[in-house]
């Protein structure tokens, strides 16, 4: 026997007939006549050769390979439910929205067209981008507000789960008139006594920042504070002061009045990747972006040429 020779509608007759073991009551149940009922079983064991019902004027027995049968035809019937749920939930998962939290800019010309090229395999789903500080990125993750972020994943709770996929270094960023722009790496303990704009306080790079300042024995000396990444790297070109950042913030190599050097240091670096609430479970669509957005974080985003390629460091840069 074929499975296709046997439609779903044959198969629920067999299983309502087997439950209610009277053919009036099962035509009742399938809301069809009681003859059309019989002829639909009767086709059935034709179909399969064998008797599936022992009939008698008062009663409907069930065979041995009518028992059989309905336990295959119960198993059947439950996996094309459960193939036509997931092609339900398949379709629904490639409509509505995808909202992504991000720590790192969003602003080069890879992501933008890996994010185009995914919008158009996906007409359906609308993306939302929402770009903040390392802690309003826990927090969309925590709330239920992002689907999943891209962020700083060292020292995250248990409820979240990450993948880290690069290291950054940090960098110091200031115009390309100022007075060790000659250098290529610099001493972290050469900031002492600069003029710092930065992050917030709160913000995972101002703490890294801070933290290895305290460990060298100083402390950084802050003119501004903002939480905007383009407003900061506007008031290192204006004058207001230098800034370090992780190399994902820094400037684009193709930037005419700002350079960015590598700086040297304890407890100088962080871990970057992606984190998703343990308890959610992504919808395909979330789960495409996902992987759309790790390709772009392990092969495509990199420092500029000029951060990446630096020489160790000698005395006279130091």
């Amino acid at each position: 026997m074929q499975q296709s020779d046997l439609s779903s509608a044959q198969l629920r007759a067999v299983l309502a007939v087997a439950e209610h073991r009277s053919f009036i009551a099962a035509a009742a149940s399938l809301h069809m006549s009681q003859p059309a009922l019989t002829r639909t079983i009767k086709r059935v064991e034709q179909t399969v050769g064998v008797e599936l019902f022992s009939r008698t004027t008062r009663q409907v027995v069930i065979t041995t390979a009518g028992s059989e049968f309905a336990a295959m035809a119960e198993r059947l019937l439950n996996d094309l439910s459960l193939s036509v749920e997931n092609l339900r939930r398949l379709k629904a998962d490639q409509r509505g929205q995808v909202i992504v939290s991000s720590v790192l800019p969003l602003t080069d010309g890879a992501i933008a067209g890996l994010l185009a090229d995914y919008s158009r395999r996906n007409p359906g789903v609308e993306i939302h981008l929402r770009q903040g500080l390392q802690n309003q990125v826990e927090d969309d993750v925590r709330s239920g507000a992002a689907d999943f972020a891209l962020g700083y994943v060292d020292d995250l709770p248990d409820t979240i789960v990450y993948e880290r996929l690069r290291r950054e270094p940090f960098y110091a960023v200031f115009p390309k008139d100022y007075p060790v722009a000659a250098r290529r790496i610099m001493d972290f303990r050469s900031l002492k006594g600069e003029t710092l704009v930065s992050f917030p306080p709160e913000s995972r790079t101002r703490r890294i920042i801070d933290g290895a300042a305290a460990t060298s024995g100083f402390t950084l000396r802050y003119a501004i504070t903002v939480n905007q990444r383009l407003t900061l790297l506007e008031l290192v070109r204006h004058g207001a002061g230098i800034t370090v950042l992780p190399a994902s913030d820094c400037p684009a190599a193709s930037d005419r009045s700002l350079v960015a050097r590598l700086l040297v240091g304890r407890r100088l670096s962080c871990q970057v990747g992606t984190m998703y609430l343990r308890a959610r479970e992504l919808s395909a669509s979330a789960n495409g972006l996902l992987s759309v957005m790790k390709r772009w974080l392990m092969e495509r985003h990199r420092p500029p040429r000029h951060h990446a390629r630096v020489r160790r460091p000698r005395a006279m840069d130091v």
